[in-house]
């Protein structure tokens, strides 16, 4: 049974993509065809359905997935127990993520990383809409949302405060609120679908519903709104902290935090054996952020 081929149908499992799997690996889409047939002959089962958009594992596949990883974690730890094996990671790794927290803190990160790693690209897709990893061969995800799939690996990436913003200007003009209760009197910016907002009292959690003239889509414009003195919002404080240090924005109501579980994640396909491309990149920005990212210092 040949490695190379127990590492394409290692790749396909995470990606659901023959032609993609097969370029992470340095092979045309006819050859990575051509070494999956060879082996479900070699094994005399069908591992893969094959439809026009994406493959996907049959039983048999399925029961085979982990014994492939086993034969090929032993291989690799073989080979780090002589000492072989220390080709620098390389390949395109494919990850998706939120456009506001990409351009702030994921490119900002990047020449590092490509220092260290020079053999690796990247394809990025800045994006607000969460992206089906699986249908969009992405090897890797960032997400600051819940996380509902249950097929998916998650490993906490950094934190996410959530606290109330509001321009001094706005603010010398409304006054500032002094408990939820307050907000009912003011101006306030809504990220779509957010208009009811939850905060830690004494006496338990207060949910608001809040109104105003404005309600966006994006949360830089969220943000830029309020630095412009139109209302009071929810800023997640990786993105308002400059504004913040700057004394552009002010922190309103700290004393009822609002009530939130969020967090950054680094989000990827369930799999034992991880790409090294995938490996060094998670590894990389979880040392860049470290355990209190800059934004929260």
């Amino acid at each position: 049974m040949n490695i190379e081929h127990l590492k394409l149908f290692i790749r396909i499992a995470s990606t659901h993509n023959i032609s993609q799997a097969g370029q992470d690996l340095g092979l045309s889409a006819a050859v990575a065809s051509s070494h999956i047939n060879k082996l479900e002959t070699d094994l005399g089962v069908r591992l893969l359905h094959r439809t026009t958009r994406k493959v996907a594992l049959t039983e048999e596949g399925q029961a085979f997935l982990p014994h492939a990883e086993d034969v090929l974690n032993g291989v690799e730890a073989a080979r780090a127990a002589i000492g072989a094996g220390t080709t620098k990671p390389s390949g395109t790794l494919r990850l998706t993520m939120p456009a506001s927290f990409g351009r702030m803190h994921v490119l900002p990160a990047l020449p590092g990383f490509f220092a260290l790693y020079p053999d690796i690209k990247l394809d990025l897709k800045l994006s607000d809409t969460i992206a089906d990893l699986v249908e969009g061969g992405f090897d890797l995800a960032i997400r600051n949302s819940a996380l509902k799939d249950s097929t998916l690996v998650a490993k906490r990436l950094a934190t996410d405060t959530r606290l109330l913003t509001a321009a001094p200007d706005y603010l010398a003009l409304k006054g500032a609120p002094q408990s939820p209760e307050d907000l009912r009197e003011h101006a306030c910016i809504t990220l779509s679908g957010l208009e009811h907002w939850s905060f830690q009292t004494p006496d338990g959690v207060q949910t608001i519903k809040v109104q105003g003239q404005l309600r966006a889509d994006n949360g830089d414009a969220i943000r830029e709104a309020c630095q412009l003195g139109l209302g009071i919002t929810i800023n997640s404080r990786w993105s308002a902290y400059q504004a913040l240090r700057s004394g552009e924005l002010v922190e309103v109501l700290a004393d009822y935090p609002l009530k939130s579980d969020t967090a950054i994640w680094l989000v990827y396909p369930s799999s034992r054996l991880l790409a090294p491309k995938v490996r060094v990149f998670i590894d990389y920005l979880s040392r860049y952020f470290g355990d209190i990212p800059y934004w929260e210092k």
